[in-house]
């Protein structure tokens, strides 16, 4: 178990290093660190024996952070595209995990009214080219978050809210809301919290070794 442990505790200080670059203003340290963040979480997933599909949306999210280190029109796009398939991973990954909890009905209804509200505020200030792209991801990463939520344990709900957040935080910037000082640290913030929680909470849920299982039966007396 010391190659997990190592792996995260990369990815914490490569998360460190970013978010202390955002603060101070030193644009080659966030250059540097940003793209190390989903690669070392992806292999300590992949050390910690998280399924292809975890590894998968991780890697989709790493393709989204490289491309959006460009501030290019067509970059923002295929970053947005990278997200959106690390989504659908998530998607098929979390329906695995069997049927949703009782209270998802009072969740979707939650989830829609934020979908919904969002996108109708944002829509006037987006530029005509993103709107359409942007509701459409905004769909799916919330139905990231609503699956997360009802088929997973607590500390996935919290990380599929946290990406919602902070994608509410780049839509509101492409919008040209007023933003909160040093924005870009409050997303990374957000995003990389996001990320680990919902790898966290897809571990949690994988059902205990059948070896564990039968020597925890063979001490009970």
């Amino acid at each position: 178990m010391r190659a997990p442990r190592v792996l995260l505790a990369a990815f914490v200080l490569a998360t460190a290093v970013d978010l202390v670059s955002l603060i101070v203003g030193f644009r080659a340290g966030h250059l540097a660190a940003k793209p190390l963040l989903m690669p070392l979480l992806a292999a300590y997933a992949a050390r910690a024996g998280g399924p292809r599909l975890l590894v998968a949306a991780l890697l989709c999210g790493w393709g989204g952070d490289v491309l959006l280190l460009s501030d290019t029109g067509p970059a923002f796009m295929a970053g947005m595209a990278s997200f959106a398939a690390g989504h659908v991973c998530y998607l098929v990954l979390f329906r695995r995990h069997g049927p949703p909890h009782a209270r998802a009905r009072l969740l979707a209804a939650a989830y829609a009214a934020a979908l919904v509200t969002l996108v109708a505020l944002l829509w006037p200030d987006l530029p005509a080219g993103l709107r359409v792209p942007v509701a459409g991801y905004s769909t799916l990463l919330t139905a990231t978050a609503y699956t997360a939520a009802t088929r997973l344990r607590p500390a996935a709900a919290l990380g599929g809210a946290l990406f919602m957040l902070s994608d509410t935080l780049i839509a509101t910037g492409v919008a040209d809301w007023p933003q909160l000082p040093r924005p870009d640290f409050w997303i990374m913030l957000t995003y990389a919290a996001a990320q680990f929680l919902l790898v966290r909470g897809t571990l949690d849920a994988r059902p205990a070794p059948v070896t564990a299982y039968r020597e925890v039966r063979s001490a009970t007396p």
